[in-house]
């Protein structure tokens, strides 16, 4: 894709790359703080990277056919990694993102009629109430410094709460945050006795990580009594998720999800939803902020519009490119960790029982061979013509693509539309944001920016 006859793009900041010589030991100092800062140059030039990964061998991979391979062609081989478990399993339990075989396949097939395009339309008054209320509060901010971050958060978590339980979360909205930022905090990160050890065999932080998974699930257990108990008419249709996941039936069984299925799923919604789609738009600001062409781009396609329908969303052409090239930058899920089942052939690289497969959004969107200027802000490239399936991943491939997809990218093209359409934001904070990997791709600090009314 030759882009060189476009202006000279933003290029905005990254950590430094590591040396290839880093030390297994360097390395694992550093992964807990931010992953993204492990890999050197080689990981963004070359199709494979073999390597070594706590006695096991490893491979980061780069080449599409490769991907492919193993998140479609055959990704029943290719399970997620003991730490990966670890790390997830004490807020999602045994929900979609993390479930296998026959408990996933049933899942899936019974979540999918309430993510449908038509189902996600259902929902956007709920989104366009949410931003409304935000645009207001912000309106008695203009001048001042804000914190964009934290207004994204507290916006995609109400966005969240309604869609899900068609309440808001005043009362509950501060509990649910401090369980996110608890666990992100210590719980959340990779240690190395959760590297080594079997899933089986608890490490010293999964016995923290047990005593917040009882006071967590009881929590959404909680909100789902309180939404239960407002109640909705017989043969009413469904006016939000819960409704729709709470009869949801197994189209082959006709079997629904028991009470403790619904917390799981109701958990791995509401925080998969919420969190991805409110960093995304956090970095989605601080480029367009650094890049005031662009934000004026996105104001003139919003002017005029009313954004309150799927239809509307669709029309923002120029706007959902700014996402999708965000997305490319900030990948939320900056890492995939898959161990194979047994032995397997991927595009010509052999692959052993046991060894770990790495998928990295984070290197594979910013490849020199897969992208022209991969580390430059140029939204436009995305108007031009579609990447190649498996070199884009912001939302996963496969059979477990993400299911919510299309909520996130309505919510996140409504929100930044809206946004920009309403307000003029800049930065107030000269400090370079850096992306941390730990979680999520997460910015080292949250900046404060200064808004004014268009």
């Amino acid at each position: 894709m030759n882009i060189a006859s476009l202006r000279r793009p933003l290029i905005p900041p990254t950590p430094p790359r590591a040396p290839d010589d880093m030390s297994f030991f360097g390395k694992l100092a550093v992964i807990r703080q931010n992953m993204i800062a492990t890999w050197g140059q080689r990981a963004y030039e070359e199709d494979v990277i073999p390597g070594r990964f706590f006695l096991r061998n490893s491979f980061i991979l780069n080449q599409p056919d490769a991907i492919r391979h193993v998140l479609l062609s055959n990704y029943e081989n290719y399970t997620r990694t003991p730490a990966g478990i670890r790390m997830l399993r004490p807020v999602l339990g045994d929900g979609l993102l993390i479930a296998e075989g026959h408990s996933w396949t049933f899942q899936r097939r019974t979540l999918a009629p309430a993510f449908t395009p038509r189902a996600t339309a259902n929902l956007v008054p709920h989104m366009t109430a949410v931003l409304d209320e935000t645009i207001t509060k912000l309106d008695t901010r203009t001048g001042e410094p804000v914190d964009l971050r934290e207004v994204m958060q507290r916006m995609t978590l109400e966005i969240a709460g309604r869609t899900m339980f068609s309440f808001g979360m005043d009362r509950h909205g501060a509990t649910l945050r401090n369980f996110i930022m608890e666990y992100a905090a210590r719980l959340g990160r990779a240690y190395f006795l959760d590297m080594v050890l079997p899933v089986s065999w608890p490490s010293p932080m999964d016995f923290a990580r047990a005593r917040f998974r009882k006071r967590w699930t009881e929590f959404v257990a909680m909100l789902i009594a309180e939404r239960r108990a407002a109640g909705k008419k017989d043969g009413a249709p469904p006016r939000d998720l819960f409704d729709l996941m709470d009869e949801a039936r197994d189209p082959e069984t006709g079997k629904g999800f028991s009470d403790e299925q619904l917390v799981d799923e109701v958990a791995t919604m509401i925080l998969a939803g919420h969190e991805t789609t409110a960093t995304a738009l956090f970095w989605a600001l601080y480029l367009l902020s650094l890049d005031p062409d662009t934000q004026e781009e996105v104001a003139t396609e919003t002017r005029g519009e009313h954004l309150d329908s799927i239809a509307d969303i669709d029309r923002q052409k120029f706007t959902r490119a700014v996402i999708e090239e965000t997305m490319r930058l900030y990948p939320p899920a900056f890492l995939v960790a898959r161990a194979a089942r047994d032995r397997d052939n991927a595009a010509g690289i052999e692959i052993g029982k046991g060894d770990i497969i790495m998928i990295a959004p984070w290197l594979l969107h910013r490849h020199e061979k897969l992208w022209d200027q991969p580390n430059a802000f140029i939204p436009k490239r995305f108007m031009s013509a579609e990447p190649d399936r498996f070199a884009y991943l912001p939302f996963g491939a496969g059979p477990r693509v993400c299911i919510g997809a299309p909520f996130a990218q309505a919510e996140s093209v409504l929100a930044l539309a809206r946004l920009i359409g309403a307000f003029r934001v800049e930065l107030a904070d000269t400090v370079p944001v850096i992306p941390h990997g730990v979680v999520t791709t997460q910015p080292d600090h949250s900046p404060m920016f200064r808004i004014t009314r268009r």
